[in-house]
């Protein structure tokens, strides 16, 4: 890698946040007057291809650092700080989970269709693409509510209304813990007016049919009119209760967008026409096509019955939606209404959540939840944090540890200090990903699309072929069964089954997935992981803790010693980590922190010096004390040639570090970075079901070595820079692999980017995450199996439905049309159509949210 040049400033890929020297550009592009730096040609493309998103990405503020890693171990001391709400604290990516920015004062709300990402609007209505209904694109619910459409999530309004692409209800951009959906709350009082006017309706006109003369003497010396009669009846249900799916049919003209409701539109308005028509001049009609009252056939019962049918469609898919929410609102529920704050006298009192503030001092008891994001300051407990991890088990707290809002409780009363509150909390970080997730395309979904873009107007020219053939050619009368049957064939066609297989699934899927600790950034991330072969595997903090630990202490004629140390086990370690309080390295941490674990009181050391490459030196209790590398031992007179054997530590990512005192050696610190607990089994689980696997780490070969073995790996690469770890995945790619990269580091952006699927790890750098389609909030490889068979369970439902939408058009189409009358004398009536039409999307919808009961 070429050095930078310590005089000129680096510049920062905005892709993947790398480090670039400006002085030595490789790849650079200009955009508005400004030229940007890039690591690799990857990274060039996707800028060029999406400027704004990673322009805006890096004015988002950070919530990353310390605060909410699950089951995080507390440091050794404990000193509580209230910190400003511009602190980072969690170790969740901020661009992953911070995905809407928040609304500025005065900005107007913003509406946009679940299906249609490019359409925002200012307010709530009909996509004016698809037709679906708008919903809000808000991150929280306290914020002024937004809706968008849950198929064309560009479609974005501030009030309720119908997507003015695909017609379809607007439902609220981010779900609250309780929340009535007033399109629901309409469509079902105008469902229920419907069904009363239209049951006597239907009475009426299948009396007239099977009974007409019957029913004719039951009705004689009554001042009624049939025609009449129904078309009052009618008239409410086709104009009133009806009257969204005509505003949509209208809208799906003007914009030039056919969608379901241009042939509901068509349907009921050529029937209800029709009747009118006939209704009010049966005179222009021939005799031949009147009946004995004077009057033509009227299809008023047929237009009153699709319009409710289709009304009962509706309020079922709309319910059923709601439902695909349900994980979230279940993660929005728990969390509690109240907090209990500690004042500055120390008297305690129960507040409202929503006026916690951070720096606020907080009792939590046993059985309640933690309110808000921060650490603990007082106390010990087990804390249940099942609803973010997917983890049974109860976490052990105690002082500086992180807690994490709507967490519960499970024993031990603590105070904690409150850093995140409101929308800045990991819960509310979640939601708001999952949301955002939800609304993302799948690359499957263009399939959908480009069959919906034909759709519509096959389907219309499909009917005016049925009219003609059956007014030319059909039995009489002919103009009633041509009519009756393009009416038919108009009702049955339903792209909107079709339209909602996909975006379903995803929006399902995403939300089991937030359950399960398995954070989805986009829908094409989670349908490429089920076709992974390959998994590239970064060594520390992914496949190992990535934080190094005390692991043994060996001093002469007594080696291993493991946790109780006596004698001059015990004081080599003593004087050691007494020396290193005055090291900033993360080792000479480790080794203060595992004195201390064991007990042992720690002095201040009164001379303290630096030697670079080498180790420390200094003066403890009057002692001269060297702890560091071989060559430090032979400086100071300890050993004349130190031992291979006492430089490398027998254990996995482990390293050894001397020590000597008043210039004799007394022993050496095993140090090491252990793997992580659950990694050998999903490795095992991993290469069972054909994955390839390949670590690749900056770490020196030996220590490699020692962790490819225990782990069973039989391709590495080690000592690998950035750079090397993006080539290593794109050769894979060159050999025709699809490659998931889990890694956590910022070195390991590049090839995050680069990789088919990037995985980040939850306990990693916002670096990482930013690069990663998926985060594992728990930043545990157990994670990737959960994401792994979620993939699979989603595209497999989606494929359900795309098969069971086309199959469906595929025969409903030709029957409506008339295709078995001259077999069988069948004709398929336009009242069952719309039955069909209606049922086939609740289908659909059903078979998607059969997802959230996936055990994952």
């Amino acid at each position: 890698m070429t050095a930078s040049n310590p005089t000129t400033a680096l510049e920062r890929d905005p892709v993947c946040g790398m480090n670039v020297n400006p002085a030595s550009p490789t790849h650079v592009h200009e955009h508005g007057g400004k030229k940007y730096y890039f690591c690799c040609a990857s990274c060039v493309e996707k800028f060029r291809a999406h400027p704004q998103q990673y322009l805006n990405k890096n004015r988002v503020v950070p919530i990353s650092s310390n605060l909410v890693t699950p089951g995080t171990p507390a440091p050794a001391e404990s000193s509580f700080s209230p910190r400003p709400a511009s602190t980072p604290i969690t170790t969740i990516r901020k661009q992953t989970l911070d995905l809407a920015q928040k609304p500025k004062a005065g900005t107007k709300p913003v509406y946009v269709c679940a299906m249609c990402p490019e359409v925002r609007e200012t307010k709530p209505g009909a996509c004016p693409s698809c037709g679906m209904a708008l919903e809000p694109d808000v991150p929280q619910a306290s914020t002024p509510t937004e809706y968008t459409c849950p198929m064309h999530p560009e479609i974005v309004r501030a009030e309720p209304g119908a997507c003015p692409i695909c017609g379809m209800a607007l439902e609220p951009r981010t779900v609250a813990a309780r929340e009535e959906n007033p399109e629901l709350r309409d469509m079902t009082r105008r469902f229920w007016v419907g069904v009363a006017l239209t049951v006597p309706l239907f009475a009426i006109a299948m009396a007239s049919m099977f009974w007409p003369h019957a029913f004719t003497r039951a009705l004689n010396g009554l001042p009624l009119n049939l025609p009449w009669l129904q078309f009052a009846l009618s008239t409410p249900v086709v104009l009133w209760c009806g009257v969204s799916f005509f505003e949509r049919f209208w809208m799906s003209l003007i914009n030039r967008s056919p969608n379901m409701f241009t042939l509901i539109g068509l349907g009921t308005g050529v029937a209800y026409i029709f009747s009118v028509v006939a209704t009010v001049t049966p005179r222009i009609f021939p005799e031949s096509l009147r009946g004995m009252g004077g009057y033509p056939d009227v299809y008023f019962e047929a237009a009153a019955a699709i319009t409710t049918l289709v009304l009962l469609g509706q309020v079922m898919e709309l319910r059923a939606r709601s439902r695909t929410s349900a994980a979230i609102r279940a993660l929005l529920d728990l969390s509690p209404r109240t907090a209990r704050l500690i004042a500055a006298d120390g008297t305690e009192n129960d507040i409202p959540l929503d006026q916690v503030k951070p720096g606020d001092r907080l009792r939590v008891r046993p059985g309640e939840k933690v309110p808000v994001d921060g650490v603990l300051i007082e106390g010990r407990s087990a804390i249940d944090e099942s609803m973010i991890t997917g983890e049974s088990i109860p976490v052990e707290k105690s002082a500086n540890s992180p807690v994490i809002g709507a967490t519960l409780n499970t024993t031990g009363s603590f105070v904690m200090g409150a850093e995140r509150v409101g929308t800045e909390t990991l819960l509310s970080q979640i939601v708001q990903l999952v949301g955002k997730a939800q609304r993302s395309r799948a690359p499957i979904q263009r399939l959908a699309d480009r069959v919906a873009a034909w759709f519509v107007p096959t389907v219309v020219a499909v009917a005016v072929i049925t009219f003609l053939a059956w007014f030319l050619f059909g039995p009489q009368p002919r103009l009633a069964h041509a009519l009756v049957n393009a009416v038919a064939v108009l009702i049955i066609a339903c792209p909107c089954a079709l339209g909602l297989a996909t975006p379903m699934a995803i929006m399902v899927g995403t939300g089991r997935g937030a359950h399960a600790g398995v954070l989805i950034k986009n829908a094409e991330a989670l349908e490429t992981l089920e076709k992974v072969d390959t998994l590239v595997v970064d060594k520390t903090g992914t496949l190992t803790e990535g934080k190094p630990w005390l692991a043994g202490i060996s001093v002469p004629q007594q080696e291993n010693v493991p946790e109780n140390e006596r004698g001059a086990s015990a004081e080599t370690l003593r004087l050691a980590a007494s020396l290193e309080r005055g090291s900033e390295h993360p080792l000479g941490a480790a080794i203060v922190n595992g004195a201390r674990q064991r007990g042992l009181r720690l002095s201040e050391p009164s001379e303290f010096t630096y030697l670079v490459g080498k180790g420390i030196r200094g003066v403890v209790d009057g002692k001269q004390v060297a702890v560091g590398s071989g060559a430090l031992m032979v400086e100071v007179g300890a050993l004349d040639h130190p031992d291979a054997s006492l430089l490398h530590a027998q254990m996995p990512g482990g390293t050894n570090l001397l020590v000597a005192i008043d210039g004799k050696y007394a022993g050496s610190l095993a140090l090491a970075d252990p793997i992580k607990p659950s990694t050998a089994e999903v490795v095992r689980q991993l290469r069972t079901q054909g994955v390839r696997i390949v670590m690749i780490t900056g770490d020196n070969r030996f220590a490699a070595t020692i962790i490819a073995q225990q782990l069973g790996i039989d391709e590495f690469e080690a000592g690998v820079l950035p750079e090397g770890k993006l080539d290593v995945v794109r050769k894979l790619q060159q050999q025709g692999r699809v490659v998931a990269m889990a890694g956590d580091g910022v070195n390991d952006a590049p090839a995050l980017a680069q990789a088919n699927v990037g995985i980040a790890m939850g306990t990693g750098t916002d670096v990482a995450m930013e690069s990663g389609g998926i985060t594992l909030v728990k930043g545990d490889l157990s994670g990737i199996l959960r994401a792994r068979k979620l993939s699979q369970t989603t595209m497999r439902n989606i494929r359900q439905n795309l098969f069971f939408a086309f199959i469906y058009n595929a025969l409903g189409v030709p029957i409506a049309a008339g295709v078995l009358y001259p077999f069988f004398g069948l004709l398929l009536s336009p009242i069952f159509a719309a039955a069909a039409m209606s049922f086939s999307s609740v289908s659909v919808i059903a078979n998607a949210l059969r997802l959230s009961n996936v055990k994952l």
